[in-house]
């Protein structure tokens, strides 16, 4: 497992087009643009709750292309979760994820992969009459490698901060938080695992 540290490491993969800045973008900025810029990796940051402190919610935003492996490698290694997304559109995009997760599976280690945060993730899911994976599809798959599943939509904002809140949800080893302790009317205090700001 990566050293416990101040950072929250989340690693984004996919196939180049499938949306993954637009989800990164539409959760942490708010905002969704309508062309397609290429990724060779960005990285966001947000203040969040971790173990009672405050650290930092890393989000890496992968290249969608295969010509940077060692780069792929690095942020694997170091990422406490994972998002995989493919287009609901493309069959093929599903497809590209498999030998993305294999290489996950062979760097975290069949031991420690059940207690990593991953999800699958379908983006573009309102995107229907173009639609070439169904979720049942998704969902099996996901079942397939033993991870979570989602549909999402960047561009109608349709469950993407639900995928961050569900993935931060799925940590074992640390308590995350999105939102700072709140008290009740009695003074006790409350705790919300993961609710977003």
């Amino acid at each position: 497992m990566p050293e416990q540290s101040n950072d929250y490491r989340v690693v984004v993969f996919g196939a180049g087009g499938v949306g993954k800045s637009s989800l990164v973008l539409r959760f942490v900025k708010g905002t969704f643009r309508e062309s397609y810029i290429p990724t060779i990796e960005d990285t966001y940051r947000q203040v969040i709750s971790c173990n009672k402190n405050i650290c930092t919610l890393q989000i890496t935003d992968t290249t969608g292309s295969h010509q940077f492996p060692a780069m792929q490698r690095l942020s694997m290694s170091k990422g406490h979760a994972f998002i995989l997304v493919y287009s609901c559109t493309s069959r093929q995009s599903l497809e590209e994820l498999r030998p993305i997760w294999q290489v996950i599976k062979e760097t975290k280690g069949a031991a420690e992969l059940p207690s990593i945060p991953i999800m699958l993730v379908g983006n573009k899911c309102d995107e229907n009459d173009t639609r070439e994976v169904s979720a049942e599809e998704g969902d099996a798959e996901a079942r397939r490698w033993g991870c979570h599943f989602m549909e999402t939509s960047a561009k109608t904002n349709h469950n993407v901060k639900e995928l961050f809140q569900e993935l931060l949800n799925l940590e074992k080893n640390r308590n995350i938080s999105l939102q700072p302790e709140k008290k009740s009317m009695r003074g006790r205090k409350i705790r919300e695992k993961c609710a977003l700001m």
